[in-house]
């Protein structure tokens, strides 16, 4: 590589450089100050806005870095920098922002503070290894940077050991994550022996002008395809989902669901668009390579995913298991968008996300917080609550809402604009499905809202009052969940915007 070209590259990958250092300087202030850690949140948190400076940058830039190969006259690279990937990097940031904070107000952190610089190098670690992959347009640079975050987020689901679940969820995740591991592994091995290459650009070109074995090439889409759904917990590869996310930290439990999703869905658009998309037509309708039935699979994928995941959840007394099943259910109505192969469904999806950020990590925060309290996460403890912690009940009840998509929360705009895409592709069906799971999602959401509400306690309700800075948090979440409920069009347009550079 030139070195014109390599200092080229560097200037395209400052956010991932940026994390980088500030993990480098977290591991250094935990062997400095061993015995006093309460700076090291604020190293993280500099290090969380630094970077996120850096992606902001990176809006309405479209280009390569380390470059590879030639694909007729354009040079492609190994790392794609475009506003798609910055919108992603954007949720992952704000995502480790929140992380800080939730981790600052969580007992279970508190009670294993000596090692928190631990715990935020290896938060970084997973940062590091998202924002790669958001980004990677090879598959090598994919499978590395999908372990990088893998890696860090096993040690973290079983970071606490305070009980013996954590461990359990610590060994489940690495056990599940090994296998998916070794089929996405498997998957890229053969498209390597197809093609002569690991380059994605490069792939779609070899698919247009090659004659490949379609029976082969298929069976290893699918292999990578399991790779992916597992990180984005899609049915049948989420058995993980439930038993990780009811043993983890709480916090470690809310930024799996909003972080780690992201960054495989972002992983999942570019694949599927860079590998196979060979035209978009002025309407935004894609055109792929005629060799494998992408939207047949995604269908059958997206549908059991959200059906599985509805379905489970009607009958869990565990908030952390309940809301992890709703994170599944989530993944399937986030499919939708991909079924129809779209611009329109990309940006269905980005709009998603960035609401999906808001009132999940909203409901997790709330549940969190009467956990400190009461000591527990069963749903039947919650009962009178919303009396005697109407702050906390009022929170949690909007951020059910939302999560359910009724109006006016933030969460109806985007399952709005699922539904907008799918009918705009005559999926009518399929967006019927939808509509149904999205019935059914009331009951299990609604359950909580009874209990808090409803239902006579046992014993005298704890009363909780939380602090002024965990009431704060609450507020910045709760604000935009239904601000963006009435004035969405913000939201709609950087979405509009983030796709333009991918070629979208």
């Amino acid at each position: 590589m030139e070195m014109g070209n390599l200092y080229e590259s560097l200037s395209l990958i400052k956010p991932e450089i940026s994390v980088s250092i500030f993990l480098l300087l977290l591991v250094t202030f935990d062997l400095i100050f061993h015995k006093d850690k309460k700076f090291i949140p604020y190293v993280a948190i500099a290090g969380i806005i630094v970077t996120g400076v850096f992606v902001i940058g990176q809006f309405y830039i479209s280009g390569f870095a380390f470059t590879t190969a030639k694909v007729i006259t354009t040079s492609v690279g190994m790392v794609a920098v475009d506003s798609f990937g910055a919108f992603f990097k954007l949720i992952v940031l704000a995502s480790s922002l929140l992380l800080v904070f939730f981790s600052y107000a969580s007992d279970e952190i508190e009670k294993s503070k000596d090692r928190l610089g631990e715990y935020y190098a290896l938060v970084f670690g997973m940062i590091l290894g998202m924002m790669v992959m958001i980004s990677a347009s090879d598959l090598i640079l994919i499978y590395l940077s999908l372990e990088l975050m893998s890696l860090s987020s096993y040690v973290l689901a079983g970071f606490v050991r305070l009980r013996e679940r954590n461990s359990e969820a610590s060994l489940k995740y690495l056990i599940y994550g090994a296998v998916s591991s070794g089929l996405m592994l498997f998957g890229i091995s053969m498209i390597y022996g197809l093609v002569g290459s690991t380059n994605l650009y490069e792939i779609n070109f070899a698919l247009q002008t090659l004659s490949l074995n379609p029976l082969v090439f298929s069976f290893a889409t699918i292999m990578i395809v399991a790779g992916i759904g597992y990180k984005i917990s899609a049915a049948p590869f989420h058995f993980w989902t439930p038993d990780v996310y009811e043993g983890a930290p709480i916090s470690i439990t809310a930024y799996l669901s909003v972080a780690s999703k992201a960054a495989g869905f972002a992983l999942l658009v570019r694949f599927v668009y860079t590998t196979f998309v060979t035209f978009v037509d002025v309407n935004g309708n894609w055109t792929l390579v005629n060799i494998f039935d992408w939207r047949s699979l995604l269908i059958v994928l997206s549908i059991a995913t959200m059906t599985l995941g509805n379905f489970s959840a009607l009958w869990q007394n565990n908030l952390k298991r309940m809301l992890a099943y709703s994170s599944i259910a989530h993944a399937g109505y986030l499919l939708l968008g991909l079924v129809v192969l779209s611009n329109q469904g990309v940006i269905a999806i980005l709009i998603y996300f960035a609401f999906y950020l808001l009132m999940n990590l909203g409901a997790f925060y709330c549940v969190m917080l009467i956990a400190n309290k009461i000591g527990t996460e069963d749903i039947h403890d919650l009962k009178g609550l919303g009396y005697t912690a109407p702050f906390l009940g009022i929170s949690l009840t909007i951020f059910m809402v939302s999560l359910t998509g009724l109006p006016p929360t933030a969460g109806f705009i985007g399952k709005l604009y699922i539904f907008i895409a799918l009918v705009d592709a005559k999926m009518i069906t399929v967006a019927v499905i939808a509509l149904l799971n999205t019935v059914v999602s009331l009951y299990y959401y609604v359950r909580i809202l009874k209990n808090l509400y409803l239902v006579k306690p046992d014993t005298e309700p704890q009363i909780i009052i939380p602090s002024f800075s965990s009431k704060a948090v609450i507020l910045i979440l709760l604000i935009p969940v239904l601000i963006f409920g009435v004035y969405f069009s913000p939201i709609v347009e950087l979405a509009r915007n983030s796709i333009s550079l991918l070629g979208l």
